[in-house]
């Protein structure tokens, strides 16, 4: 069991007229879903309608909230999937999300939804992201709010913005590992069938995310390879000649596959397996260094804190999972 887990459990999910299905369906799945495996500190969920009564989703189905705003006074946490960006957003919703992020609530935005926090005034000198299409919009709007273009999400700590809609699954997921651990939000993420991380700095797009069967086939097992050899130097000749490729031509290829480059690949995974082994074992730094391939602490710490923020050593505090 987890050393620690959100004091309110209770997600609100805000409804209303007009909104998108697939990011309210998400959030359905990702937090309103019964999974007794998880056992009984899982969350709980609630509808909230803007509107206090049934809603129209643009794909025409209706929804049947459990009540109106006043769900949120109780919420944890609470998620507002995508906003029309040409309809103004109504007084009363920014005042109850002003007075719940007051007492502490967190609030997560999925694509447009941006646009509900960025009116309330919450995001004022923070940092947040939407899709690609509104990043130069809001920018132009709320010049006071910090746009991070291309990336998956950012993560404030009591305020959460996603990219497009599928970014959405990211951050929910990323919310669940910092709840409940990585095991947690890799239970939820088989359950899903998606991949259970990705790094929020990854790119919104990539150039070709669909390779060509050929260069499939000598890409994925590279990329596997390095995944299990985090520990050791991987050059760029090196990995050029295992996938059969000019240097050149591998440099392309694994931009346009991954949207990064092989370094910056080679640095996220690493950092996710060193957050990993933070978060679910006791070995010391200097072993973790080791065997992610940061090889010395100091070079773990230095990207860490980088990355990150803080230091393996308070990382481990704050979202251990190991009984002293």
């Amino acid at each position: 069991m987890p050393k620690s887990h959100p004091l309110n459990r209770q997600v609100a999910l805000l409804a209303f007229d007009g909104m998108p299905l697939f990011e309210f369906s998400i959030a359905v799945e990702l937090f309103g879903l019964d999974r007794p495996e998880m056992g009984p500190d899982w969350y709980s969920f609630k509808i909230a309608s803007l509107e206090g009564g049934p809603v129209r989703t643009t794909a025409g189905l209706r929804v049947t909230a459990d009540a109106g705003l006043e769900i949120f006074a109780d919420a944890g946490t609470i998620i507002i999937p995508g906003w029309p960006i040409d309809r103004p957003v109504p007084p009363e919703l920014t005042e109850v999300l002003r007075a719940a992020h007051r007492r502490g609530a967190r609030i997560l935005t999925i694509c447009s939804g941006v646009y509900v926090l960025a009116a309330s005034g919450l995001l004022a000198g923070k940092r947040a992201t939407t899709h690609w299409k509104y990043t130069d919009h809001v920018k132009a709007a709320y010049p006071e709010i910090e746009i991070v273009p291309d990336v998956l999400y950012v993560d404030e700590g009591q305020i959460l913005t996603s990219a497009g809609s599928a970014a959405g699954i990211d951050l929910c997921l990323h919310l669940i590992r910092r709840d409940f651990g990585p095991g947690a939000a890799n239970t939820v993420a088989r359950r899903l069938v998606v991949p259970p991380h990705r790094d929020g700095g990854q790119a919104q797009f990539i150039e070709r995310s669909v390779p060509t069967s050929h260069e499939s086939n000598r890409l994925g097992p590279l990329l596997d390879h390095m995944r299990k050899h985090l520990h050791q130097e991987h050059r760029i000749p090196d990995l050029a000649r295992r996938a059969g490729m000019s240097e050149r031509t591998f440099l392309r290829r694994f931009s346009e596959a991954t949207g990064m480059t092989p370094a910056k690949w080679l640095l996220n995974v690493r950092l996710c397996e060193a957050r990993d082994h933070l978060e679910t074992s006791d070995i010391s730094i200097e072993r973790i260094a080791e065997h992610t391939g940061f090889g010395t602490p100091t070079n773990l710490r230095h990207h860490f804190r980088e990355q990150m923020g803080t230091t393996p050593t308070a990382y481990r505090q704050t979202f251990g999972r190991v009984s002293a």
